[in-house]
């Protein structure tokens, strides 16, 4: 039988930024990751107690990917996040701390919103609240320096540590990740969902 479905969590993500890894760490739940990336536009969803927590497929282009496939996902991304908003207690997009300048870069001398950005926007139009989990800190060398870019970019007056309730500087495949798991227990325990995360 299906449990109810009373309130989410979702994971927002470019493809190999970590997401499923985050998730798994966060829940203690294995997810199933593609075996390539960008082709499928299911999202992996379990349920604890009610709520549930979602990956949502990688977004962006992907190479060996037709763009209107990527197009296909951006669009199945938005929709479900206009569709559920109201159940959605927290969005934690994930961004890969090694290549976010470089990546970042590269759209804006194409002069264009690049899609971290453009995602971060939209997720922040809505009323619950978005957490920014750089992933793959550890192989940042400049990490102050890379965080004040990414708060920047995102719409945050530096320096980053005022942001620390927002940006969260991780990495998931070490399970460097007290910072969001405070944050999110935090979250969740004020929504009657205390004792889900490890």
């Amino acid at each position: 039988m299906n449990q109810k479905i009373l309130a989410e969590v979702v994971f927002a993500g470019r493809s190999n930024v970590g997401k499923s890894t985050l998730f798994s760490d966060l829940f203690g739940v294995d997810v199933r990751k593609g075996r390539k990336p960008g082709t499928t536009i299911k999202p992996n969803s379990i349920n604890l107690k009610g709520l549930q927590i979602t990956d949502l497929p990688g977004y962006g282009f992907i190479q060996g990917v037709s763009r209107e496939f990527s197009e296909r996902v951006k669009d199945f991304i938005v929709h479900y996040i206009e569709n559920y908003s109201e159940r959605i207690l927290v969005a934690i997009q994930v961004i890969d701390g090694r290549s976010f300048i470089e990546i970042v870069e590269r759209w804006e001398k194409r002069g264009e919103i690049p899609i971290d950005i453009e995602m971060h926007q939209f997720l922040n139009d809505f009323d619950f609240p978005v957490f920014l989990a750089v992933n793959k800190m550890d192989r940042v060398e400049k990490k102050d320096y890379l965080l004040n870019i990414v708060a920047q970019k995102m719409g945050m007056i530096p320096p980053w540590t005022n942001w620390k309730h927002r940006i969260f500087p991780i990495s998931a495949k070490k399970g460097e990740t007290e910072n969001i798991r405070k944050a999110l227990k935090k979250v969740l325990a004020d929504k009657g969902f205390g004792g889900i995360l490890r």
